[in-house]
């Protein structure tokens, strides 16, 4: 972008990645992308939870990470122009709201999408090879009875039931083709391709060996796995969820893992967050997981970093920035005002 610009695109940056010493809180990853003449950015004064309108005012864009950003947060705001997410859930962004205001708002598919793909099959192998009490038996330094109890399960032949048939869900069963499973999947839409078998939900339940959730949180999923639904599931079966904790009723997981009606359960997300030390999940022996955080490798940082940089200076440059989750804003002048006003700036057209 050129020198000339006569007001700089102000970026703001949610205060949850903020680290002591303005760094960025995934260093050595860092928002050097944005070190372009004509852009400023900065931390936001406060890690408002939900944000506010004013920690938001006086700034053209946002890279957010995971603040709420409610229709109360965008009242008023005539300048913001874009909010781009670090990662893909939208479950904590009024999107309607933005949309009304002239806010794009902004994905990085591109940097989550294999990570947490693979980071889902990690849970599947890791339940299927009775992991976390191999590896406990290990530390214990127990090579009697241990060693060879319990005894994993086979993947290859049985059935993967996938809830969600995005990006995400096509992916994990991408990495999952070699073991040779039969593959039914559910998705509020229709895109699974002829050769998928897409069924009811509760029938998934009932035929799978092994469940993986990635589809996203809305009113319409939040606390869809309920009881009734986890006794759909075969007593052998596993569990694994790397989309949002709120879509699984974790009280009734935790009755079924106790009762022996599921064999385990893999879980990189959990409700609430952070999880309680005393949580009687993480009393189970048949349950592994992470901190919502498996998926955090360098792939996924530097994907979801350069995607939401390139949204900003995109939209910085006046054009309409990549993987928008509103397009809908595309037919909104204040929108459309806000990028010609960007584009017409000295030097605003090229970035």
């Amino acid at each position: 972008m050129h020198t000339d610009r006569l007001q700089p695109f102000r970026i703001g940056v949610t205060r949850d990645l903020w680290r002591q010493g303005d760094v960025l809180a995934f260093a050595p990853h860092d928002l050097s992308a944005l070190a372009v003449d004509g852009l400023e950015w900065r931390f936001l004064a406060e890690n408002a939870r939900p944000l506010t309108p004013d920690v938001l005012s006086g700034i053209d864009g946002l890279y957010h990470f995971s603040s709420p950003v409610t229709a109360a947060s965008v009242e008023g705001l005539d300048r913001l122009a874009l909010i781009a997410r670090h990662g893909v859930g939208l479950d904590f962004i009024d999107l309607e709201a933005c949309t009304a205001r002239g806010i794009a708002v902004t994905i990085t598919p591109g940097g989550v999408t294999h990570p947490m793909a693979s980071a889902a099959v990690t849970l599947v192998l890791a339940l299927a090879h009775r992991l976390r009490e191999r590896d406990q038996a290990l530390h214990d330094g127990n090579w009697g009875e241990r060693r060879f109890a319990p005894t994993g399960r086979g993947l290859v032949g049985r059935t993967l039931g996938v809830i969600g048939y995005g990006r995400i869900g096509r992916e994990v069963e991408r990495l999952l083709a070699p073991w040779g499973m039969r593959v039914v999947v559910t998705s509020r839409t229709s895109r699974a391709e002829p050769e998928v078998e897409q069924v009811p939900l509760d029938e998934l339940l009932a035929q799978a060996d092994v469940v993986v959730v990635t589809c996203p949180l809305n009113a319409e999923t939040r606390g869809m796995l309920d009881a009734r639904r986890l006794g759909l599931m075969k007593p052998s079966a596993t569990l694994v969820n790397v989309a949002r904790g709120a879509i699984v009723d974790q009280r009734a997981l935790v009755e079924a893992l106790r009762g022996g009606r599921l064999a385990g359960a893999g879980v990189d997300v959990l409700d609430p967050e952070p999880l309680p030390a005393d949580d009687p999940l993480l009393s189970l022996p048949n349950v592994v997981g992470a901190p919502h955080s498996l998926g955090y490798t360098d792939e996924l940082l530097e994907g979801c970093i350069g995607g939401a940089c390139d949204a900003l200076l995109a939209v910085a440059a006046g054009v309409v920035p990549p993987d928008l989750a509103n397009p809908g804003v595309l037919e909104i002048p204040a929108f459309t005002e806000k990028l010609a006003r960007f584009a017409a700036e000295p030097g605003g057209t090229s970035a």
